[in-house]
């Protein structure tokens, strides 16, 4: 959420940025200072009754002493008056602090001045390509066929118990799974990351703090008997763990494992087959809080360590500048990685690692004491190191041969198989 007092200093200068992600902020913002200048005005008068009302207490309470009763009796009824017109000026700045709010939870956060102009994901800007695609066999399968072939995933069974996009895995295809999240988090871990299982329900308060909600209300599956929400990623909770905190030391690493759960309302067609898009998925996630003067050199060190484990997996990979229409609501900067899928021949979304600036952390009050000993926000940035299903895809569609699916050699210690027939 951006702040109101920033938006007054640099006005033409986020306009024109916002512009980037295809957000006309113009009518919001003067509308925005229209209600911040009455509310500053309801502020004001509200304080100077406050001060004329403990005034005259102090005055009655001399007057008692002299026992100068009718007196008394006049500045009390003055001072009902002027507290119930206080009351009035509180509930006017109250009611208008309401409103700031609730416009504000309406702009997007600003992008980095680097992010490309654009409306769709056609627009992204190729950064890097690493790797080869594979040249497979005659006949080579997309991954919903080899599943299904060697017994990996049930897809028909998920459907039977809950639905479509709850696949099962089974046998070796679940031990893979397995051996993908436990690889991942080690990768995490000795890179610095402090490991967390948390939980996998959120409050409305927790939602409101990383920007999903209201954002991505419709994507979110709610428990309405005790208004929970199942977490999109754990970027919810593990940031939410710093909520109403001032940060003492940084860095601040974090990284989870959880599975995740999305609606993905209106998801149809070849594109969604298979683990192409699921309702509920698996994905280990790293979060990192810092100061702002060091947020990007961290985010491009958080781009250094996904490409370090899509090497060591030998997949494929590219990484995307996000343009501005294809920025999420509350990112400033996001760095997309693709792995090539040689069984379906496209390019699919393993990962965004994503600078949000003091976005998230305005709304969860997650500050720190600068060298003055002043508080400020600090600056909070995610990434997928890395979300399982299309990792999970591309691994078995790209080293498949005719007759089974080979376990690239960092895996094979997590499996205990290096090959599936």
């Amino acid at each position: 959420m951006l702040q109101t007092r920033k938006i007054r200093e640099n006005k033409a200068e986020y306009i024109k940025l916002l512009k980037i992600k295809n957000f006309d902020a113009n009518n919001i913002f003067n509308l925005l200072i229209d209600l911040d200048d009455q509310r500053k005005e309801a502020q004001i008068k509200c304080d100077e009754l406050l001060n004329k009302s403990n005034n005259l207490s102090s005055q009655i309470g001399k007057l008692y002493k002299t026992g100068d009763t009718n007196k008394v009796t006049s500045l009390k009824k003055e001072s009902i008056i002027i507290k119930d017109e206080s009351k009035i000026f509180l509930n006017k700045q109250n009611k208008l602090e309401r409103e700031i709010k609730d416009l504000l939870v309406q702009i997007p956060n600003i992008p980095h001045p680097s992010v490309p102009a654009g409306k769709s994901d056609s627009d992204n800007l190729v950064l890097k390509q690493q790797g080869e695609a594979p040249a497979l066999y005659d006949g080579a399968k997309p991954h919903w066929d080899l599943t299904e072939r060697y017994g990996l995933i049930d897809f028909g069974l998920g459907n039977k118990i809950t639905g479509s996009g709850f696949p099962v895995y089974t046998n070796k295809g679940a031990k893979l799974q397995r051996a993908l999240i436990s690889y991942f988090l080690d990768k995490n871990i000795n890179a610095g990351y402090l490991e967390y299982l948390p939980p996998l329900l959120v409050n409305e308060a927790s939602g409101f703090g990383t920007g999903s909600l209201p954002d991505k209300e419709g994507q979110m599956y709610h428990v309405n008997e005790d208004n929970l929400y199942l977490i999109p990623t754990a970027e919810v909770p593990v940031t939410n763990f710093f909520r109403d905190i001032i940060v003492n030391e940084f860095p601040v690493k974090c990284t989870a494992y959880t599975p995740c759960f999305r609606r993905e309302a209106g998801s149809y067609g070849k594109d969604v087959r298979g683990l192409n898009r699921l309702h509920q998925f698996d994905k280990v996630e790293i979060v990192q809080i810092e100061r702002p003067e060091n947020s990007y050199d961290i985010l491009n060190e958080m781009v250094e360590h996904v490409s370090s484990i899509l090497d060591e997996l030998e997949l494929p990979y590219r990484i995307l500048k996000l343009c501005g229409g294809d920025l999420s609501f509350t990112s400033a900067l996001t760095f997309d990685f693709e792995v090539y899928s040689a069984g379906q021949k496209k390019w699919l979304e393993v990962s965004s690692v994503s600078n949000f600036e003091d976005y998230q952390s305005n709304r969860l009050k997650l500050r720190y004491k600068d060298s003055n000993g002043k508080n400020q926000f600090c600056h909070t940035l995610n990434g997928s190191a890395l979300a399982l299903p299309r990792i999970y895809a591309a691994l078995i569609e790209n080293n498949q041969t005719p007759d089974s699916i080979i376990i690239p050699k960092a895996l094979q210690a997590y499996t205990g198989f290096d090959i599936i027939k």
